[in-house]
């Protein structure tokens, strides 16, 4: 799979989960595009797509709580709007 591909299908699972748990994504495409490449890279380098805006502490374990969408995001966008990647936000 190419990385475009990578990309494209990331952003068809992001689409998805947004729509299904009442959320938009980013309006931005700079943003949106660079949070879903850091996703692809983190599948690609780590096997599981860690958000790219949080530090992964290697303990497997743990991490999975960063695994997009992480366990932090609900919580996040009822507050702030948008998860801490502003990657999904609220509509």
């Amino acid at each position: 799979m190419t990385g475009n591909e990578a990309e494209e299908d990331m952003l068809k699972w992001a689409t998805a989960y947004a729509k299904k748990h009442g959320y938009t994504l980013n309006p931005d495409e700079k943003q949106l595009g660079t949070v879903i490449r850091g996703l692809v890279r983190n599948k690609g380098k780590f096997g599981r797509p860690y958000c790219p805006c949080r530090l992964r502490s290697g303990d497997e374990e743990k991490d999975r709580a960063i695994e997009c969408p992480c366990v932090y995001h609900k919580e996040e966008i009822a507050k702030d709007g948008s998860c801490h990647c502003r990657l999904y936000y609220k509509t």
